[in-house]
């Protein structure tokens, strides 16, 4: 398998400061600083990208499930609402909400959920995370 890469440059003191992350290939490349990650400025942080992973991730392995079950689908849109909380230990990612809905045709509703719950268990970076911060999951079948 292959190795991903990401990396970050960052210029100046925390709060004053600023900087830039880029994806390997190019693919995604953002301006972040203290405002976009501890407030509401401009630009990106690391837990949009994280939850961008992760709502990536969670959808590649549902759609992978549901085929397997015979129940390929038309579209699965998943958001991840990442949750960054000062605790005890310092700034810490506590909690990923995320938020699916799949436009799947021949799957009754029980079926998708208890899929969906199985690619929240198992995806890459539901693994990754899990250990150390809750995940939760809110799956819906679109008509």
């Amino acid at each position: 398998m292959p190795i991903r890469t990401a990396s970050a440059r960052w210029q100046g003191n925390l709060t004053e400061g600023s900087g830039t992350i880029r994806t390997g290939k190019g693919g995604l490349e953002g301006n972040y600083s203290f405002k976009s990650r501890f407030e509401e400025g401009e630009g990106t942080n690391p837990e949009e990208l994280i939850g961008a992973a992760h709502a990536g991730c969670f959808s590649m392995a549902f759609s992978k499930l549901l085929a397997e079950a015979g129940a390929t689908p038309t579209s699965v849109e998943t958001t991840a609402k990442v949750h960054l909380d000062k605790t005890d230990a310092g700034m810490t990612v506590t909690r990923i909400e995320l938020d699916t809905v799949g436009q799947v045709p021949g799957i009754d509703e029980a079926e998708f959920r208890k899929l969906a719950d199985a690619a929240k268990q198992n995806c890459p970076i539901s693994r990754l995370l899990s250990p150390g911060a809750e995940i939760t999951l809110d799956a819906r079948l679109s008509s």
